[in-house]
């Protein structure tokens, strides 16, 4: 819970309205985005986030509408982990997860070949013969060091 109702990242009176739309680093992150996108969610003013999320889904394309939650998850996101964790990232960033994130939905919504040929890479976990334990890890090498 938060000590008092100011933005910690800013200093503003927080709200969820301040905190996906209004805030100094979410202003930098939509400032990227379509300028139409941006002019009709700051029209929209409703006290309540599930209205006004009701609203933006029912008067946006549906290719507009993508973009537009899966920003506010990367802000909502990245502000979590500035003011829990004390990581911050810069709003291009953030811009760019959002950019990379869509492409990768757009190629598994295509069924490109090579989210197939992960898709079928991947095996289910096996359980391991009675007294033994199976440990599951990730690895990576790096080209240059080999």
């Amino acid at each position: 819970m938060a000590p008092n109702a100011s933005c910690v990242l800013c200093g503003a009176a927080d709200s969820w309205r301040h905190a996906l739309l209004e805030c100094n680093l979410t202003k930098c992150v939509w400032a990227l985005e379509n300028e139409n996108i941006i002019e009709f969610l700051g029209q929209l003013h409703c006290s309540d986030a599930r209205a006004w999320l009701a609203e933006v889904m029912s008067s946006l394309k549906q290719e507009e509408i993508t973009p537009v939650v899966v920003r506010l998850w990367a802000i909502w996101f990245a502000r979590r982990k500035a003011i829990h964790e004390n990581q911050f990232q810069s709003p291009f960033s953030i811009h760019a997860f959002v950019e990379r994130f869509i492409g990768e939905l757009e190629k598994i919504n295509q069924g490109s070949p090579e989210v197939r040929l992960v898709a079928a890479a991947v095996s289910r976990w096996v359980r391991p013969p009675s007294g033994l334990a199976k440990i599951n890890v990730d690895a990576a090498m790096s080209e240059n060091s080999g």
